[in-house]
């Protein structure tokens, strides 16, 4: 693999020095049926606890959830406006989400390792009722930060 130029390089240390320890960035959006058929439909999840009403009637959720992945794929709208390189996730689902459910994804910007140029950020999502639905923590590198400072 070829080298990076100068000019990149420059760029990845003005976007790390950039990001400061409690720093946040927030991103809401309420789920639809379509965001679930279309994501069912992308990654193959036919999981009967996200597309099946019958199955769904004798369960304890009785209605749809909102496939895990799906909420938890919000970071990813926060970090591709930070040209946000992950090479580490995990994940913790709380409670589950409902179509029609709004979601406030709330990362939280928690270590950075100057050695390595790595960013290591938590983040929370928290239902319309305020209940919080998933926990996150992720490591990588910011690239090309396009946010609003």
């Amino acid at each position: 693999m070829p080298d990076a130029t100068s000019q990149f390089k420059q760029q990845l240390k003005t976007s790390f020095d950039s990001m400061q320890i409690g720093q946040t960035f927030t991103f809401r959006r309420t789920f639809t049926s379509g965001d679930v058929a279309l994501f069912c439909g992308v990654t193959g999840d036919y999981n009967p606890y996200h597309i099946d009403a019958t199955f769904l009637e004798e369960s304890w959720f009785k209605h749809p959830i909102i496939p895990g992945l799906l909420t938890a794929s919000m970071i990813t709208h926060i970090g591709g406006m930070l040209g946000f390189l992950a090479q580490a996730m995990s994940f913790r689902f709380l409670t589950p989400v409902y179509i029609g459910d709004t979601i406030t994804c709330t990362v939280t910007i928690h270590e950075k390792n100057e050695a390595k140029r790595l960013v290591i950020a938590h983040a929370t999502f928290v239902n319309q009722d305020g209940a919080e639905v998933v926990y996150a923590e992720f490591e990588g590198f910011p690239a090309h930060i396009r946010l609003a400072q």
